[in-house]
């Protein structure tokens, strides 16, 4: 049964599903489409064309869908799209897009902890937990299951693969392979997320493999290039080292992070 508060704000147009709880003081606006389940809680803001999964939570004060802080923008229309399963927590914005028709993406079963903010254009694997203050800038991709420390700004365009944990309070300005965990500033990529690959499932053969992989690109003073020939060579080709290789040889803005280029 749908819940709505007698103080709610909900504008014509906006789509409520079912079991739905909105809290007193929130404000939906007409182009928001909640899902099942869905809970608002008090004070929360939500506006633009923004979809938002079932069973998610948005938390008091949160600010969601609203015009993005790219002076480049238009006035064209943009999306935010949030999974189902996640808590977007106090204080947490979300703005959307620049371009029309770009989206900001969030995935399943992610946890935004207090006052963390995602810009235009970027996109959010599942399973991500960003700690409070963490901060993506515009065209940020973070990979599943990845770790964002508190206070941690991440730069434009960077990409974060699957399974990175990011050191609280760390600077973040290139690209941060798949599996790995760093921090700092300037941030070093330190080796292999271990506790995480291991909370999570994954076997003792690729954890061992990614060490290998590890060592070659970080601890054999190659270039990237070379480093990516050698992974190629001498690590198995089971799926874990696929995405690591795939992730470095993507064209990247920023650079993979230790690297300069693939020469």
């Amino acid at each position: 049964m749908t819940k709505i508060h007698p103080t709610a704000i909900i504008e014509d147009g906006a789509q409520i599903g079912q079991d739905v709880e909105i809290e007193p003081y929130a404000i939906i606006k007409k182009n928001v489409v909640l899902h099942d389940k869905v809970i608002v809680k008090s004070h929360a803001y939500i506006e633009g064309y923004t979809t938002i999964g079932e069973g998610t939570i948005i938390w008091p004060s949160a600010s969601i869908g609203t015009q993005t802080q790219d002076l480049k923008y238009n006035g064209e229309r943009t999306y935010v799209n949030i999974g189902k399963n996640c808590h977007v927590r106090e204080f947490v914005t979300i703005n959307s897009s620049t371009q029309k028709d770009s989206v900001v993406e969030i995935g399943d079963n992610c946890l935004l902890m207090a006052y963390c903010h995602i810009a235009h254009n970027s996109r959010i694997g599942s399973h991500v937990v960003m700690s409070n203050c963490a901060t993506l800038a515009g065209h940020v991709t973070i990979g599943d299951y990845a770790i964002i420390g508190g206070f941690a700004p991440i730069h434009q365009n960077v990409r974060i693969g699957d399974y990175a944990m990011i050191g609280g309070m760390s600077r973040v300005g290139h690209d941060i392979p798949p599996y790995t965990i760093g921090g700092g500033i300037p941030f070093k990529v330190g080796g292999i997320n271990i506790v995480g690959l291991k909370r999570n499932g994954i076997p003792l053969e690729a954890r061992n493999a990614l060490s290998r992989a590890f060592k070659i690109f970080y601890r054999s003073d190659l270039k990237l290039s070379d480093a990516l020939e050698e992974a190629n060579k001498n690590c198995e080709p089971i799926p874990e080292i696929q995405k690591w290789l795939e992730f470095c040889k993507e064209p990247s803005s920023r650079g993979i992070m230790g690297f300069q280029s693939l020469t």
